[in-house]
């Protein structure tokens, strides 16, 4: 059966040589205008036969770090720098990038949305056309995030786990090469429908990040980006030049977290207001609490604590204190060794 048309207009043609600045048009109806298209710019750089990368930052409009990184990638690299082909498409969900909202203004989720459908919402659609017509393209993802708005984090990059061996070890290796302080393994307990997920169905090697947050962007941070988004596609030999590792740049040995268990993520029990007792990098025991819910319309309640599952190192903090009964408050992680990821 032949696949389903897509609704989404693109005008590039990635078989191109050179640098093209384009857009997606996504199909969509708005309570100012019934005929309407939602615009997502996407940029192709061809230099060579060699590996495609899709880059891919803004999936959520509040986490400016990838799309930054993104933008400044997209602007300075020619087409003599690549070996291959880059795809980029430097903020996936513009109208949440320009209120800075984690959502849509639909409250769509496009990382909810994966592979999506071509007779879907308008979510939906672009994320068909990303499933069906760049994903398979490449044999490099890159998926840029931070933490947002919600939740303090360290810049790391990070990945999935992945069962297959040979893409497992490809992506593990590609993770390092961000030349992070911090790799993280972590799995998802929001639901299905990731980038990465379906891009780990294709058999990409999927590199994935969480660039700092809690609202704020630092200067260090937007180089952690810039230079560790280079490094990788250097590594996979998408750009042309040699990767740097953590040891010729005079730097000590990355720290490797394991989160994979639902244990490691820590829920509110409670609305409330979130206090937190430890700051992100510190060593916890099974059983300490890590913080607790105030109630400010019942100052005679004690608040409720929250306490460690199981002893791990904190890798992610709530940023905003207004808490709802089952926000994540608290991320801990296990160190581990690299053999592990094996």
């Amino acid at each position: 059966m032949a696949a389903a048309h897509t609704p989404v207009h693109c005008d590039l043609d990635f078989d191109a040589p050179g640098k093209r600045f384009g857009r997606l048009e996504v199909p969509r109806s708005t309570n100012t205008s019934g005929w309407s298209h939602l615009f997502v710019p996407v940029v192709s750089i061809r230099g060579g036969d060699g590996p495609t990368a899709v880059v891919v930052g803004g999936v959520h409009g509040d986490e400016p770090e990838g799309q930054v990184a993104a933008l400044n990638l997209a602007r300075e690299t020619r087409p003599e720098d690549v070996r291959g082909t880059l795809i980029i498409v430097p903020c996936a969900s513009p109208e949440a990038s320009r209120a800075s909202t984690r959502l849509w203004p639909s409250g769509a989720n496009l990382n909810r949305s994966f592979p999506g459908r071509p007779d879907g919402s308008p979510d939906e659609q672009l994320a068909d056309y990303v499933s069906r017509y760049l994903l398979p393209r490449a044999e490099v993802v890159v998926d840029m995030h931070s933490g947002g708005r919600s939740a303090l984090c360290p810049p790391w990059s990070e990945m999935h786990w992945v069962d297959d061996p040979g893409q497992r070890r490809r992506m593990v290796e590609a993770m390092l090469a961000w030349n992070t302080d911090v790799h993280f393994v972590y799995i998802d307990i929001a639901g299905s429908g990731l980038l990465v997920g379906e891009a780990e169905r294709q058999g990409k090697i999927v590199v994935s990040t969480e660039l700092g947050g809690g609202g704020h962007v630092t200067a260090a941070t937007h180089r952690i980006a810039r230079c560790g988004l280079a490094n990788v596609l250097r590594h996979l030999g998408v750009l042309a030049g040699e990767a740097a590792s953590r040891a010729s740049l005079g730097l000590p040995p990355a720290r490797i977290l394991r989160a994979t268990e639902l244990e490691n993520y820590l829920l509110a029990p409670d609305d409330g207001l979130w206090e937190t007792f430890v700051e992100v990098g510190d060593q916890v025991e099974p059983g300490q609490p890590v913080g607790q819910i105030h109630f400010v319309d019942r100052p005679d309640r004690p608040p409720t604590p929250v306490a460690a599952n199981n002893g791990g190192r904190v890798c992610s903090l709530r940023a905003i204190a207004a808490t709802e009964q089952g926000d994540n408050v608290a991320l801990l992680g296990r160190e581990i060794e690299l053999a592990e990821l094996d």
